[in-house]
């Protein structure tokens, strides 16, 4: 039996509707819709959240096959996020190396430093 027929039979078990079952795991109905008819699979969150509420293990929810393809899909997107926010910090860092010695000091002048509390009131 495949995800969809197993989250479709647990639903109906309860006597719940799909709207009822996407205010209980916190998504929308047509996310619930989606995952019924096997256009599409959730998160690794919902499953958590899915099987929580139902009761059931995730080896019991989906076939071995499928977790192993979640995972390994949930692994990768991590990944992804990772070097995103590493490959940004690093082009933010670069970019400031570059344009700051543009804005540096002329003809060697002294800094005059003001307190900003000086010139209010």
């Amino acid at each position: 039996m495949e995800f969809h027929e197993k989250l479709q039979e647990l639903r109906k078990q309860r006597g719940m509707t799909q709207e009822e079952l996407a205010t209980a795991l916190y998504v929308s109905r047509t996310a619930v819709s989606k995952w019924e008819s096997g256009r599409g699979y959730p998160s690794i969150d919902s499953l958590k959240a899915i099987s929580g509420f139902f009761g059931v293990s995730l080896d019991q929810l989906l076939s071995s096959e499928a977790v192993l393809t979640l995972a390994e899909e949930d692994s990768k997107e991590q990944e992804s996020r990772t070097r995103s926010l590493v490959f940004g910090a690093l082009d933010c860092c670069t970019g400031m190396l570059l344009v700051l010695p543009l804005f540096g000091q002329r003809d060697r002048e002294p800094i005059w430093q003001v307190s900003l509390l000086s010139l209010t009131g």
